[in-house]
């Protein structure tokens, strides 16, 4: 099953890595008034938030399969669309076709979920990390793919783009109908839960979401804003583009030794060193605009937030019971996704108005928020312990 899960993964997140990679750039290509260069970004990652619970309480219902089947046939679709928009030249239709995509994105994010359901609780920290993992398959693919696809359509720059999205998400419907995936059980749609609220202020959760949301606003927030400031820095869109892929490779590849650095060092050890790269990162892209700047940087923060975003997963399996697991996981993706779609929103403005400098500046008392949350959770369970030994 997991190898299954590592080719849904690498197929969809191909096309994710695409969207990533254009979304700015197309934005800025249709916005008459440039503070709205991100505004299909972010109604695509609003559409994401969204779109997390009611993905994760259907797919509790019906179960997986008819989930992921559902939410890429509705981001092929907004893939379509986000095409025409191109031909056309309209903004509003290629928000359109990006809040469509943003609903697949939620889908798409449970496939780690598939993984843990399916693993023991020893293994689960490494299967979370497996199937994340086929990410790298993405990060390689999915700017080749732009690039290659970019003049598909020689007098409409990127429309072509959308089309091979569009082609990667139905391909990815074939392992998803191949993967056994069996239907919710009686027992954990009927089974004893506690009201959400009682989940949700538990010392773990909390720190499992606000590493999430911490990883994904700060990744957001910077490689968004990266291929404009290059842009404007003189850089080529494929300069732009080769650094997004070695992004996305510092986002996926560290996962095939997370959960087995998770499972010798613990979770909070690896929270803090994915907050303290985070930091790294945004001293290095406030040190100069080269190239090797811009590189170095984006692949750090790629590696921060593989290790904030696969140590908050995997904690957050901790909290739950299984007739409790699809409200508690659609919880922990809307709250981080709101982080996510909050700072798309922030980028293009802060990028245009203020600069380069403004956004790493900016992400830095959240990279702080997220050391201080592992540091309490690592305090909070010395004191588990030394009264278990007590």
């Amino acid at each position: 099953m997991v190898t299954l899960l590592v080719a849904c993964q690498s197929l969809f997140f191909s096309g994710v890595v695409v969207v990533m990679t254009l979304s700015a750039l197309v934005g800025n290509l249709l916005a008459e008034n440039k503070a709205l260069t991100t505004l299909p970004l972010a109604m695509q990652m609003t559409a994401t938030m969204l779109s997390t619970v009611p993905a994760s309480l259907l797919m509790g219902r019906f179960g997986r399969k008819a989930g992921f089947v559902g939410g890429l046939l509705v981001g092929s679709v907004g893939a379509a669309v986000s095409c025409v928009s191109v031909l056309f030249g309209s903004l509003l239709m290629f928000t359109v076709g990006s809040v469509l995509m943003g609903a697949a994105i939620a889908v798409g994010h449970f496939f780690r979920f598939a993984a843990a359901d399916a693993a023991s609780p020893a293994f689960r920290p490494r299967a979370i990390s497996l199937v994340m993992a086929g990410g790298v398959i993405a990060a390689l693919l999915g700017p080749e793919l732009a690039k290659a696809t970019q003049t598909l359509f020689p007098a409409f720059v990127f429309a072509g783009c959308f089309v091979a999205i569009a082609g990667l998400w139905l391909a990815t419907i074939v392992p998803v109908v191949i993967l056994h995936l069996p239907k919710p059980k009686a027992a954990d749609l009927e089974g004893p839960r506690r009201p959400l609220g009682v989940i949700a202020r538990q010392p773990t959760f909390v720190v499992a979401v606000v590493s999430g949301m911490v990883g994904y606003a700060v990744m957001t927030l910077v490689m968004t804003a990266t291929p404009l400031a290059m842009v404007g820095c003189g850089f080529a869109f494929t300069d732009a583009a080769f650094v997004i892929q070695w992004h996305s490779v510092g986002m996926f590849a560290p996962s095939f030794v997370t959960g087995s650095l998770i499972t010798r060092f613990g979770i909070v050890r690896i929270l803090q060193a994915g907050a303290g790269l985070l930091g790294l990162a945004a001293a290095i892209n406030l040190s100069g605009i080269e190239m090797l700047h811009f590189f170095s940087g984006l692949v750090l923060v790629g590696v921060g937030w593989n290790f904030l975003y696969v140590g908050g997963s995997t904690l957050v399996t901790e909290t739950y019971a299984p007739s409790e697991k699809a409200a508690a996981q659609g919880l922990n993706d809307l709250l981080v996704f709101s982080s996510s779609a909050g700072a798309a929103f922030l980028s293009g403005a802060l990028q245009q108005r203020f600069g380069w400098e403004a956004v790493n500046l900016g992400v830095l008392p959240a990279i702080v928020v997220a050391a201080a949350a592992a540091l309490w959770l690592a305090s909070i369970r010395r004191r588990e312990r030394a009264v278990q030994a007590a």
